[in-house]
């Protein structure tokens, strides 16, 4: 573990986030003097990251997790502050039990399991000159039959251990024992050490001052967000935090000033910084930072990290060249945009990727999704920009894997615009949310949202009809073709899409697959097909997305009486299904969306005029659009042509540059012959 700056590039899967929490175990055993910050740009990526901490052989008690979002935790322990300090609280009285227990077996009176200054006491004095009294004297019998005897006789503490495993002596080698008497008392020595460390929390009465001290004193490793270490800066400052190395993850996403900040938490000491080791792991191939201010963007270059600032300088960095997540048709869509980049050997020899995606002819392919009712794109707000024909055609995809058996936390809903996501969750509510057999998907969410996440099978909506929009950003595609391991179906307009010069190297791979869905019906999950065996029958294929819906619920009415015929708990009929929508539709949790909704506030209210033009036109055409199911009559039209999404007027979108911008820039945007 060499000391300066250390760069780690990783592509997609490469496991960045694996190599970070290596790098940090060692750390804390090779240097345990040491304190190590560990920060990231987001509260998702770092509760990935702690989890995969905690399973190591890292004593929770130096663990500290600080900011919002330690409730998002996938453990029943509670890392923030206050948590750690009840625990170290528990902890005291449960050591100061054993310093109880211990002196009843040495039969030593007096309250010495009172305070851990009393118990400090009683090792110095009662424990430690019974150890180095029973050493002195079996020492000079080593390697002999008395040794032996006297190793067990001898010992003081067996009482104690008497709830250890017997025998506790072997009594078949002097090496063996000794080094089983040497292991109990570091037991024992152990129990003492942490009590020392504990002392100052009986010292200190307030809770404030004994979270202080766990922060500054106790904790070995620090895990913050970078925008808490920027907001909390002077208090750390004050408190004269100490540290000796950062471990920052997800390094390429944060700002240039924000990279700095958790460098400058703590005052130097004599002029000399404290700081022995800086480790950047990031990505610069995927989405860079968010800058709202068009001109900051654009002009000034802030969107460009730290970690990317490094790269282009030509500072050395460590470069993994092979990915573990996808298969390795599923790494050549974005395999291009890296050198070297290869695949690990399990993505070839493990049985979940040798075996074929159920109920589908191909792992991955791109659907060209046509007008619904004469409509592609739509944008009932400004910026907010909503596909119908997608948005069902990911919903009936979804519960044909249903059907087939797919479970649904194995299936994930991506798209390129929060608007879709809305609108695809608001169909999904109204087609499956309430029937248990379908249920809904993992997340709904958008790619930028889904950055450092993953899932098997990935259903992918790129919403434009009309212009490329953001995803002409390559970094964009980087990241939204990554994200499946198994399996990834991709709804676009594909005379569109393949005419963009910067997607051309992803879309001629994709565009190798017929443009419309290959099904196998008559498969189901989990697969017995290998990959390289095509199917036993002809694949049907899909012609648009009133076949998909069609096939769906024929498929779901045979299911349903087969399980009614067979006296099951009976399932919900499709007049059931026919509810009402559901008012509380999903919020994002994310602040960070917020700020954006307050930053295009002023735009959105000089254009309500156009609004509620544009919502009454929707309002007054949204019985000629008809519904893609009224002859089948599975569900009502999901929305009710969209009036809910324009009750949506102040959502704002999920990157900046995901906006268009006005008409002339969209103009601008058409792609080149």
């Amino acid at each position: 573990m060499q000391r300066g700056l250390t760069m780690v590039v990783g592509p997609p899967g490469s496991g960045k986030t694996d190599m970070a929490v290596q790098i940090i175990s060692n750390l804390y055993h090779n240097y345990p003097e040491q304190r190590t910050l560990l920060v990231t740009h987001s509260n998702q990526a770092l509760n990935q990251l702690f989890e995969k901490i905690m399973a190591m052989d890292i004593d929770e008690r130096h663990l500290l997790r600080l900011g919002h979002g330690t409730e998002e935790l996938e453990t029943e322990k509670d890392f923030s502050r206050y948590g750690r300090v009840n625990f170290i609280l528990a902890l005291r009285l449960e050591l100061l039990d054993e310093v109880k227990r211990l002196q009843d077996s040495l039969a030593v009176g007096g309250d010495v399991a009172y305070t851990c200054e009393t118990a400090g006491h009683f090792y110095i004095y009662q424990v430690l000159s019974r150890w180095e009294a029973y050493m002195s004297k079996v020492k000079p019998l080593i390697d002999s039959d008395e040794g032996l005897a006297a190793l067990q006789e001898k010992f003081p503490f067996s009482k104690y251990f008497e709830n250890a495993p017997q025998p506790l002596f072997k009594g078949q080698s002097w090496a063996e024992d000794i080094d089983i008497a040497e292991g109990c008392f570091r037991h024992i020595k152990k129990i003492f050490s942490q009590l020392e460390e504990f002392r100052a929390f009986e010292l200190l009465r307030s809770s404030m001052d004994r979270i202080n001290y766990l922060l500054v004193k106790e904790a070995k490793i620090i895990a913050m967000t970078c925008t808490h270490a920027a907001l909390r800066r002077r208090d750390f400052v004050e408190l004269s935090f100490k540290y000796d190395n950062v471990v920052m993850e997800e390094a390429a996403q944060i700002l240039e000033v924000e990279t700095f900040i958790p460098l400058m938490l703590q005052n130097t000491e004599d002029g000399v910084s404290r700081l022995k080791r800086v480790i950047l792991i990031g990505d610069h191939h995927q989405l860079p930072p968010v800058i709202k201010n068009m001109a900051f963007q654009k002009y000034s270059n802030m969107e460009q990290s730290m970690f990317t600032r490094f790269i282009r300088l030509g500072v050395p960095a460590v470069q993994l060249d092979a990915q573990g997540r996808a298969r390795p048709s599923l790494c050549q869509l974005y395999q291009w945009r890296y050198e070297k980049l290869g695949n690990l050997t399990h993505v070839t020899n493990s049985p979940e990727y040798q075996m074929a995606n159920a109920g589908f002819q191909f792992d991955h392919q791109l659907i060209n999704v046509e007008d619904f009712n004469g409509k592609g794109e739509t944008q009932p707000n400004p910026y907010f920009y909503q596909n119908l024909a997608e948005a069902e055609y990911a919903a009936a995809m979804f519960m044909y894997m249903r059907l087939q058996g797919y479970p649904q936390e194995k299936i994930t809903i991506l798209t390129t615009y929060n608007g879709q996501k809305h609108l695809i969750r608001d169909v999904l509510n109204k087609r499956c949310g309430s029937n248990p057999y379908f249920g809904n998907p993992e997340k709904v969410t958008t790619v930028d949202r889904y950055q450092g996440s993953q899932n098997d099978y990935i259903i992918l909506s790129l919403v434009r009809t009309r212009h490329i929009g953001h995803l002409r950003d390559v970094r964009r595609l980087v990241v939204a073709m990554s994200r499946a391991r198994l399996g990834l179906y991709i709804l676009a307009r594909v005379t569109l899409f393949s005419k963009c010069r910067e997607l051309t190297p992803a879309f001629t791979l994709l565009k190798k697959h017929p443009q419309q869905l290959c099904l196998v019906p008559d498969e189901f999950y989990p697969s017995s097909r290998p990959v390289s065996v095509s199917p036993a029958n002809p694949p049907l294929v899909i012609r648009d997305m009133v076949h998909l819906t069609k096939l769906v619920f024929d498929e779901y009415q045979v299911r349903l009486h087969a399980m009614r015929v067979q006296q099951q708990i009976p399932l919900p009929s499709p007049e059931e299904l026919d509810v009402s929508s559901n008012d509380n539709m999903a919020e994002d949790d994310d602040q960070q969306i917020h700020d954006q909704q307050n930053d295009s506030a002023d735009q959105q209210n000089d254009s309500a005029d156009q609004q509620n033009d544009s919502a009454d036109q929707q309002n007054d055409s949204s019985d000629q659009q008809g519904r893609p199911l009224d002859q089948h009559e599975l569900v009502d039209h999901p929305v009710d042509q969209q009036n809910e999404p324009v009750d949506k007027q102040n959502e704002p979108v999920d990157h900046p540059a995901d906006q268009d911008k006005d008409a002339s820039q969209q103009q601008q945007e058409e792609d080149q012959p």
